[in-house]
């Protein structure tokens, strides 16, 4: 009997504490993709949230804003690791050419009204472990304001072009398909 008992206690406790357990990720994973033409093409990212700093993101003393202690103008493009591209198709990304394969997303936003997309040919990194030395090519973003604060980072692909919006930001390039 008693070890009936003591056996409960621990089922019952195992249960109790497995909700708290399944807490959502604080920025999940997410993943845009597209068929165009045929092909696939397909962004994976991690989706931080505003979470309550609404004009605290983009700001010199917001959350993007530090790395090592410095001022760090390259951003992964999401949270936690690197932002992936996989194609099957060569691309234009603006005035680009992106080959069929997987790369790294990295956005310099050094120049809060002025971002540039960053292709890196290195993958499976962290998102901080930039290298400049490993760039593909770099195409400048259209920008722009969305019409109401955006909370959850989101991507887009379309036919026509690759956008993200996050916060008070929308940023986006043209993309082609060949």
């Amino acid at each position: 009997m008693k070890r009936l008992l003591l056996c409960s206690g621990v089922l019952l406790a195992a249960a109790c504490c497995l909700p708290a357990q399944q807490k959502p990720p604080v920025s999940p994973a997410e993943t845009a993709t597209a068929t165009i033409a045929g092909k696939t093409v397909t962004i994976t990212y991690n989706s931080p949230r505003v979470n309550g700093r609404e004009g605290k993101v983009y700001t010199a003393d917001g959350l993007i804003k530090t790395a090592h202690g410095s001022q760090y103008p390259i951003w992964r493009g999401g949270a936690n690791a690197a932002t992936t591209l996989h194609t099957d198709a060569n691309l234009m990304l603006g005035d680009l050419m992106v080959p069929a394969g997987t790369y790294t997303l990295f956005i310099d936003i050094s120049n809060p009204d002025a971002w540039t997309l960053i292709v890196s040919k290195k993958t499976g990194e962290w998102g901080l472990a930039y290298d400049a030395t490993q760039d593909l090519g770099r195409v400048k973003m259209h920008m722009s304001k969305p019409p109401a604060m955006v909370e959850d980072l989101k991507y887009t692909i379309d036919a026509n072009k690759i956008t993200l919006a996050w916060e008070n930001r929308v940023a986006s390039v043209p993309l082609m398909v060949h």
